[in-house]
């Protein structure tokens, strides 16, 4: 850390991801235009980076749409002191979701299971969130006791908003604050529609992924303060948490840089507000110590 008198030790990432290419391949990335992350990353490589940074507990999240990757994902859980918790895949659409959770909770580091994602940013038709068969199965991760990760992008908030609205059992986070769209400056309709948001109380949101969306050579903190301080404003810090998004964010920074990064930030939270942030939320939101 930078030496901020808030930040607490035993921070938890709540947002992180592992992939071994081999394995599970990661056909988002392009070699050309993504060579830093072009690789494998495993435990091994997270450990000293989170050690040094004073990261005790973490959340890996899945990055494909596979069930096998999330089986190994909990595997290796089981044999990490680190990853706390898993954020994996099913398909929404299948009729046997509840069923789908149950076998993925039997088997290796089942209990470090805490949510679900899938990847709906890159969903082509924009009432996604909306379908029958999504919200179905969305209720029945819900219904499990897990969360879901909303990784969207700032056009899509809106069916977040009614998604969230019509399934007040299900405990959502927000990845990426939306993936607000830093680069280019105009910021309105997201802080507008992050209002409306953070006003449905299921919803928590990380603090994660903004470097990326900003220039990733030339961004500074002053260009993602606008983004952290409307997200402080609406959200609070009892529904926010810090997140890493490594080894994703290394397009833009380095694991050590965003946390400097973030802490500079919230430089003006208080001593409480801290520790809600950079740990108690994602305790709370993934419920990592019954994990």
């Amino acid at each position: 850390m930078n030496g901020h008198p808030y930040a607490p030790a035993g921070l938890v990432d709540a947002h992180h991801h592992l992939w071994n290419r081999a394995r599970h391949p990661q056909h988002w990335i392009d070699p050309y235009t993504m060579a830093a992350i072009d690789a494998d990353f495993e435990p091994s490589d997270l450990a000293p980076l989170a050690a040094a940074a004073g990261v005790s507990q973490t959340v890996v999240v899945q990055s494909i749409s596979s069930e096998a990757e999330t089986v190994d994902l909990l595997s290796v859980a089981a044999g990490s002191d680190l990853i706390r918790g898993v954020v994996g895949w099913v398909d929404l659409t299948a009729a046997d979701v509840a069923d789908r959770i149950d076998r993925l909770r039997a088997g290796t580091g089942g209990d470090r299971l805490v949510g679900i994602r899938h990847l709906v940013q890159g969903e082509p038709d924009p009432a996604f969130l909306d379908r029958a068969d999504i919200r179905r199965g969305i209720g029945a991760v819900g219904a499990a006791g897990l969360v879901f990760d909303l990784v969207i992008r700032q056009h899509q908030i809106p069916a977040a908003i009614r998604l969230a609205a019509a399934l007040p059992h299900v405990r959502f986070v927000l990845d990426h604050l939306g993936k607000p769209a830093v680069a280019g400056g105009d910021m309105f309709e997201w802080a507008r529609d992050m209002w409306t948001l953070a006003r449905q109380p299921n919803v928590s949101a990380k603090l994660s992924g903004l470097a990326t969306e900003a220039g990733w050579a030339s961004w500074t903190p002053a260009d993602l303060k606008p983004a952290v301080a409307h997200a402080l404003d609406v959200f609070g810090p009892d529904r926010l948490m810090f997140g890493s998004d490594w080894p994703v964010c290394l397009l833009a920074t380095t694991y050590q840089r965003w946390i400097d990064t973030l802490s500079e930030l919230l430089v003006e939270c208080d001593e409480r507000q801290h520790d809600a942030i950079w740990r108690r939320t994602a305790r709370r939101v993934y419920r990592l110590e019954s994990s």
